[in-house]
């Protein structure tokens, strides 16, 4: 292709850049990566670590599609642990601590050696648009690059403002720049912006801090892999170490909120609700005596750890007084000072299910600029970004998952049905469904799609068939063998019950050695079959308003028997379906009754128009 023409270009070497961009080279479209900076590609800017509740089913869901988080968290973890064992499987959550700086190392190689994918350096200072189409971006200097998609992923670096106490400078992170033109671009595109705050803690020198007087968390003895491509894991497990911030820790706080960013008046984003600082926890929660701050390795060649729990903006020597507050960090040394930091957004509601934008065709957004927080939700956007960038280009339909069907699902779906006016993060509460979108069972979930789209090899969907014919074999075996007068299968469904001890009861099954992820599948799905056939009849009813299409030219204005805040919600949003509209914060179920009519009366109304004259 001449010089400088590309059929994508991904801004942004973020955690949705380097997914974004992976998908499309590997789907046959010649990409360019342009980052500020290429040596921070992956970089981990907040917590060294992976997963998490609901988290971790976004990055097993990104792995069975064939986005690559999943294997660089196997291939840089340094603990690795499943939250929430003694809960029970729906809300299992797997986690990774992970050497910052290999990750990052990882991430780069990963998209360096990808063919068909250029990394360049260039700060992106606007697009280049022809008739409401996006054909390109200019960089710094006046450089321009062409192509038929672009995806956006700008992290914190649009208008970034960092604040430390009363001092305040431009910056995408502490010591990078920010992006300032490109805001005012899209603005002038029609594109309207928002502005969300978030923070980071101190990091202290680990030397420095009494370990040995703290509570020491280690990873599992059996740590289980992130990607299902990773056969297992062997490697030293570093610890956590727990402690806890105190009535003085929180004295300091409050003798100094006058001199804190947050309650200064010098921020004006909204923060994280479920990621406070701590001097809003000091604030919010005055009844709790204390915090946990979790203090998290940086990496096997660095002794800096990472004080997970208390991000914060306070002035320097408050953070110096507050850190040395807590039980065990007395002589701690800071090596980073925390810091807030305000950026602007693209709220989400602009923008379609398969992450393009409604104002410019072929802009796709993906990550912060949607509104989000954390590297798992912006990797989750990445991936379906790129690989709907590419099937635009094809002319096909678009890729999108719905609810029922995985967190990424859900993710998008609140964000471009609701919107957000605060970080958004994933929870497990927020998927309906989600007894059926297990971290566990993801690849048997969407491994088929990403197979479909060529981004998992052929060596891995026939593992998968193999796995799905292990299954079922064995379930009917489990149905028809008997101990006693009972079948295998009503034993193992009793509770405390475990597979391990129906192997005991039947030799023939234990000689069998079946692998131990068709055994947990088998395990869960009969011990939770009535609450899985309770959760699949309500997938169906949910299926069935999804299928219910909303006519793309419908003017909701004309309908005039919806309510003005409906009228206007909707022609915002522009739902697909009636199950999309009815998700829309303002509109009742009267007005999906009332839409639901309309929509027949132009059914009706059609074939009438379509009836052969006599």
């Amino acid at each position: 292709m001449p010089d400088n023409t590309y059929d994508i270009i991904v801004v942004g070497g973020g955690h949705a850049g380097y997914e974004a961009a992976l998908a499309t080279a590997r789907m046959g479209m010649s990409t360019l990566l342009l980052t500020m900076n290429i040596d921070t590609v992956g970089q981990m800017s907040c917590n060294p670590a992976i997963g998490g509740l609901a988290k971790g089913q976004l990055v097993r869901e990104i792995d069975a599609l064939g986005g690559e988080m999943a294997k660089i968290t196997d291939a840089t973890g340094i603990q690795f642990r499943m939250l929430n064992r003694g809960r029970g499987p729906v809300v299992y959550g797997p986690r990774a601590q992970c050497d910052r700086r290999f990750y990052q190392t990882e991430a780069r190689r990963r998209v360096e050696q990808q063919p068909g994918l250029v990394l360049q350096q260039g700060v992106v200072e606007k697009l280049v648009v022809d008739r409401k189409s996006v054909t390109g971006v200019v960089v710094r200097y006046g450089l321009e690059y062409s192509a038929k998609a672009v995806v956006l992923t700008t992290g914190t670096f649009l208008r970034g403002l960092i604040h430390m106490g009363t001092s305040q400078h431009a910056g995408g992170r502490v010591g990078e720049s920010s992006a300032e033109t490109l805001s005012p671009f899209l603005a002038e595109l029609g594109l309207k912006l928002g502005r969300l705050k978030t923070g980071t803690p101190p990091r202290i020198n680990g030397d420095s801090a009494k370990l040995d007087t703290l509570i020491p968390q280690h990873g599992d003895p059996d740590p289980v892999p992130f990607s299902f491509f990773t056969s297992g894991l062997d490697r030293p497990d570093i610890p956590c170490y727990l402690t806890t911030t105190n009535e003085r820790t929180h004295q300091i706080i409050l003798d100094n909120l006058d001199r804190a960013p947050l309650y200064s008046g010098q921020i004006i984003g909204t923060g994280p609700r479920y990621c406070p600082s701590i001097e809003d926890k000091v604030v919010r929660f005055s009844d709790k005596p204390s915090h946990q701050v979790f203090l998290e390795p940086e990496g096997i060649m660095t002794n800096e750890m990472y004080c997970n729990g208390i991000p914060t903006s306070l002035p320097v020597d408050v953070q110096q007084e507050l850190v040395r507050s807590i039980a065990g960090l007395e002589e701690a040394e800071i090596t980073r000072f925390g810091y807030a930091i305000e950026y602007d957004f693209v709220p989400p509601t602009q923008t379609r299910s398969s992450l393009e934008s409604k104002i410019v065709d072929g802009l796709f957004l993906a990550g912060q600029i949607n509104g989000t927080s954390g590297y798992e939700e912006a990797a989750a956007q990445g991936l379906m970004a790129g690989i709907n960038a590419v099937l635009k280009l094809r002319g096909e339909p678009p890729f999108t998952l719905d609810r029922s069907e995985a967190f990424i699902g859900v993710l998008i779906d609140d964000l471009v049905t609701k919107g957000t006016e605060e970080p958004y993060r994933m929870f497990t509460s927020r998927a309906e469904h989600r007894l059926m979108l297990r971290q566990d069972n993801a690849d048997r979930r969407l491994m088929p799609y990403g197979h479909k789209l060529g981004l998992i090899p052929e060596s891995m969907w026939q593992r998968l068939q193999k796995k799905e014919q292990l299954i079922a074999d064995t379930r009917k075996y489990l149905e028809r063998k008997r101990e006693g007068n009972t079948p295998l299968a009503q034993i193992l469904r009793r509770p405390h019950t475990s597979f391990a001890e129906i192997e005991r009861l039947d030799s023939e099954l234990a000689a069998q050695r079946l692998p131990s992820d068709v055994k947990e599948q088998l395990e869960i799905e009969m011990k939770y079959a009535g609450y899985i056939r309770r959760q699949m009849a309500q997938i169906e009813r949910f299926k069935r308003m999804e299928s219910r299409e909303i006519p793309p030219e419908t003017d909701y204005a004309s309908i005039k028997e919806l309510s003005n805040e409906a009228q206007s919600k909707l022609a915002v949003v522009q739902p697909k379906s009636l199950g999309q509209a009815s998700r829309i914060s303002g509109v009742s179920p009267s007005d999906i009754a009332i839409l639901m009519v309309h929509i027949q009366a132009g059914s009706s109304r059609e074939h009438q128009q379509a009836l052969p004259e006599d």
